[in-house]
């Protein structure tokens, strides 16, 4: 079977609570411009749940946040199947917000790059616990 890119409703990360939970007792990854606040969440539906995040205080004009969180939802989209895979082996859930702290608009090719890189790091620490 084909494996599909998708990112699904389910899959994005919209509970406050969880969140909130996320950036008090979460752990964090960066590869500049891309940090990754990660924490494992037992109560998700899906293994793994991501959110996207742009300063407004770098980027004043709402079409240039929009734009940077739609590259780094491609991006994330098309390279979060090991990650997902290796989640579901070991049978945990991982909720995980993305957060760019760059301060001028990248390029697509910069974002891919960090988000393999922060996507790399997070498999590695999955692989790593037990």
């Amino acid at each position: 079977m084909a494996q599909q890119f998708t990112l699904k409703k389910d899959e994005r990360l919209k509970r406050r609570k969880i969140i909130e939970q996320l950036f008090s007792e979460g752990r964090a990854v960066t590869a500049f411009p891309i940090r990754v606040q990660y924490k494992t969440v037992d109560q998700l539906v899906v293994p793994l749940q991501a959110g996207f995040s742009v300063s407004s205080r770098n980027f004043k004009r709402a079409v240039d946040r929009n734009r940077i969180k739609r590259l780094m939802r491609e991006a994330y989209r098309l390279q979060k199947g090991p990650l997902e895979q290796a989640l579901q082996t070991k049978d945990r859930k991982l909720a995980l917000f993305l957060i760019y702290t760059g301060k001028e608009l990248p390029a697509y090719a910069l974002i891919k790059e960090k988000v393999e890189v922060v996507l790399k790091k997070l498999l590695q620490t999955v692989n790593d616990v037990k």
